[in-house]
């Protein structure tokens, strides 16, 4: 598979070691919450002995909830097998300088058993396994997401013991693509980004959007791992660099009942030599016949795909009409009504899945839309019409509006079994499950409002 060149190479990581520039390597997975878990190393040991062996952690990091509680129902990981550990095979593809910390460097790694295979319910595994099946379609994925997040003028501890009530945004109104409403945190903003830089991103932007206190950050598309890998590390420095300038930030997709969080994912397909495979400029879309499948193939799963796309109680609050999240599953021209956004021209051509908020794994939600796309265009499906127009009035083909929905779809669907196979469907479904269970047993605020002294 077509992969970008390392940030850091480690010709370069051994001089830096040497030298003494570098004194520290964290080594991390990603989990099914779209978080890095890992350990932080002394360098010489990295050098010495992780390198060619790397290292180890419990079963359960891609088998516990968000509160990091170890979860009974897993195949993978429980008290009956003894929790036991598996390999952390570093990638040295995705090494990087950890700008925002002294000295240090960070790689990313893939999560094997101790006979070296890959375990499958990892999300970096299940990415890499769509990737394998397009490879050998003669095709590769080229990806860009766009993280929205909310910034406060609170520390992460304040934010905590306030119960996340009553937080000062950092902006007081809307900052739309407003200069000066970026000034007024700019100087966070450029720290973020000129780390991002020397970690190996391509930043292109940044800017305001509606929320108060809301920004996005934008960085330049490439192979769709290296975009997962990219994203994770983005988002862990954003809230890691926040933290040490004395602000908060949530990447939650809806965090108040104003604009939520978006990860718009922008993703194309392209032969191996980078042959255009999508685009025809003859027709009046500039959609080749690939193209055409490849989109009917995101609508015809997109339903049964949405907990991939949504996987939290909170991500389906993003889903109201006029909120710039899509409640029709339709496709249009440059419409940001539907849920996928045709853009581009030619090379520049590419689909805008829309339905992912900002708590999204991207590993899973690219590997959805890689499967979709295969089964589009194995089967030939047919596209239908392009929507012009307000999709927001539709009243059928709608997004699913809860996490219980997107369950059933997800646990019913045949095709999802099939594409991603039995241990990853069952693994993500008990997911779906102990998200429900926990919420189902949680008191709210609303609830105490509503009914403490009106019931």
């Amino acid at each position: 598979m077509a992969t970008a060149k390392a940030p850091l190479s480690l010709d370069q990581l051994t001089a830096d070691i040497h030298a003494g520039k570098i004194d520290t390597v964290i080594v991390a997975i990603t989990d099914m919450q779209g978080r890095l878990q890992g350990k932080r190393l002394d360098a010489d040991y990295f050098l010495s002995d992780v390198l060619a062996n790397g290292t180890e952690g419990c079963n359960y990091l891609v088998a516990v909830d968000v509160d990091m509680n170890t979860v009974q129902g897993y195949d993978i990981s429980s008290w009956d097998t003894g929790y036991g550990d598996m390999v952390m095979d570093i990638d040295l593809g995705t090494l990087r300088y950890v700008d925002w910390h002294e000295a240090t460097a960070i790689v990313l790694a893939d999560l094997k058993d101790h006979h070296g295979t890959l375990i499958p319910q990892s999300p970096r595994s299940i990415l890499q396994t769509q990737l394998k099946k397009l490879e050998d379609m003669g095709m590769m994925a080229l990806v860009g997401t766009e993280l929205e997040f909310i910034l406060f003028n609170n520390t992460y501890e304040d934010a905590w013991d306030m119960r996340y009530n009553d937080l000062t945004p950092a902006n007081q109104y809307n900052v739309d693509y407003s200069i000066t409403g970026t000034s007024r945190v700019e100087p966070l903003l450029r720290r973020i980004r000129l780390a991002m830089t020397k970690a190996g991103l391509v930043v292109e932007s940044v800017k305001g959007e509606c929320n108060l206190g809301q920004h996005e950050i934008a960085f330049k598309y490439t192979d769709a791992l290296g975009t997962c890998d990219n994203h994770v590390i983005y988002k862990t420095a954003a809230k890691e660099i926040a933290a040490q300038d004395g602000y908060a930030l949530t990447f939650m997709a809806k965090f108040n009942e104003r604009e939520g969080n978006s990860c718009h994912i922008h993703l194309s397909f392209r032969g191996l030599n980078g042959e255009l495979v999508l685009a025809d400029d003859n027709d009046p879309d500039g959609l080749s016949e690939i193209g055409k499948q490849y989109i009917a193939g995101q609508l015809a799963h997109m339903r049964e795909l949405s907990f991939m796309y949504a996987p939290t109680i909170n991500s389906y609050k993003r889903y109201q009409p006029g909120s710039f999240a899509p409640t029709a599953i339709k496709w249009g021209r440059d419409n940001r009504t539907c849920s996928y956004r045709l853009v581009g021209h030619g090379p520049s051509l590419r689909v805008e899945n829309r339905v992912p908020g900002g708590d999204v794994n991207p590993y899973l939600a690219v590997a959805g839309m890689i499967a979709a796309g295969i089964d589009g265009i194995e089967k030939k499906m047919t596209l239908e019409p392009r929507f012009d127009g307000n999709a927001y009035a539709l009243e059928s083909d709608r997004v699913p509006h809860t996490l219980a929905m997107a369950r059933e779809l997800w646990a019913n669907s045949e095709w999802a079994k099939q594409a991603f196979g039995d241990e990853v469907h069952k693994h993500y479904l008990h997911a779906a499950d102990v998200e429900l269970d926990q919420f189902n047993r949680t008191i709210t605020d609303w609830e105490r409002i509503r009914g403490f002294e009106r019931y």
